[in-house]
């Protein structure tokens, strides 16, 4: 009888240990996540957390314009499939003076007969740009929701910092326009209208 309780107890001991290590680590995963997610966003080109996060952070605190300089801003928009959206920039692209605060208009229609909620999700290339550029008010810091067949602008005012580093004159603004996950079930009821696409961008500028 001793003998079967002594080998209950190192089998509970045992269960425990390997309980244990399971769970320091799954613990140690976690804290690896975000590591092993910014050196995937080096290999391939892509904004790690950190860098999306710090998106206007130098131009916020730029006070001055620099009359002497030019710097291309060019727009690309991309709607995700699952979204029955169009969504364009009126230009592609814009000349700007670095720390002038500029304005460019985005077009949206809802394709479906339904109301539908996107989220804009925005990067800035190349990447060593992205704390010098500011958005001081932008359609994509909210939740967008467009009713059956609703067109709608939106508005973007940023900026560009005048501490840009020199050798960067040219920088490219993309949104990705994304259904919310909360909707993903609805998607069944929408159908596509049979309206003609929406006027191409403006020519640049």
């Amino acid at each position: 009888m001793k003998q079967q309780v002594s080998d209950n107890q190192r089998k509970n001991r045992r269960t425990t240990l390997m309980l244990s290590g399971l769970v320091l680590a799954m613990f140690g995963f976690g804290f690896a996540l975000v590591p092993l997610y910014n050196l995937f966003c080096q290999i391939t080109g892509t904004q790690s957390l950190a860098q999306r996060s710090a998106i206007g952070q130098v131009a916020a605190t730029s006070d001055r314009v620099d009359q002497t300089r030019w710097v291309t801003v060019k727009f690309d928009t991309t709607v995700n499939p699952n979204l029955p959206w169009e969504f364009v920039a009126e230009t592609t692209k814009m000349r700007v003076h670095p720390g002038q605060t500029y304005e460019v208009n985005f077009l949206a229609r809802n394709r479906s007969h339904s109301a539908v909620t996107g989220q804009a999700i925005p990067s800035v290339a190349p990447w060593q740009a992205t704390p010098y550029f500011s958005k001081l008010e932008c359609f994509c810091f909210n939740k967008q929701k467009l009713d059956g067949s609703q067109k709608t602008t939106m508005p973007l005012q940023f900026m560009v910092s005048t501490e840009l580093p020199d050798e960067i004159n040219s920088l490219t603004l993309s949104y990705s326009f994304m259904r919310l996950k909360e909707e993903q079930k609805d998607k069944k009821n929408d159908q596509d209208s049979e309206l003609p696409p929406m006027i191409a961008a403006n020519p640049d500028q």
